[in-house]
C-alpha cells in the first residue's frame, strides 16, 4: 500500500501563486541596471553613499529572488 506525499504548499487555501519568470528577470535586471548606474554616478556623489544605494538595490533584488523561490516552493 503506498501513501501519497503531499506536495509543498498543497495544505494552503485558496489557488497556486502563478510564476511569472519574465517579470522577475526584468525587475531584476533593472534593479542591477540601477546599481550599476548607482556605482557610475559616485565620482558625482560622495562614495558611501554610492554604496549605500547600490547596496539597497542589490538587497532588493535579492528579495524579489527570495519571494520567487518561495513562491516556486509552493507550487
Amino acid at each position: 500500500m503506498s501513501t501519497s506525499i503531499p506536495r509543498p504548499g498543497q495544505h494552503l487555501p485558496g489557488s497556486p501563486p502563478r510564476i511569472e519568470p519574465d517579470r522577475i528577470h526584468v525587475e531584476v535586471d533593472g534593479l542591477l541596471t540601477r546599481a550599476r548606474d548607482a556605482a557610475s554616478a559616485g565620482d558625482a556623489q560622495d562614495p558611501a553613499v554610492a554604496i549605500s544605494r547600490q547596496a539597497q538595490l542589490l538587497e532588493q533584488a535579492h528579495d524579489v529572488l527570495v519571494q520567487a523561490l518561495a513562491t516556486v516552493d509552493k507550487v
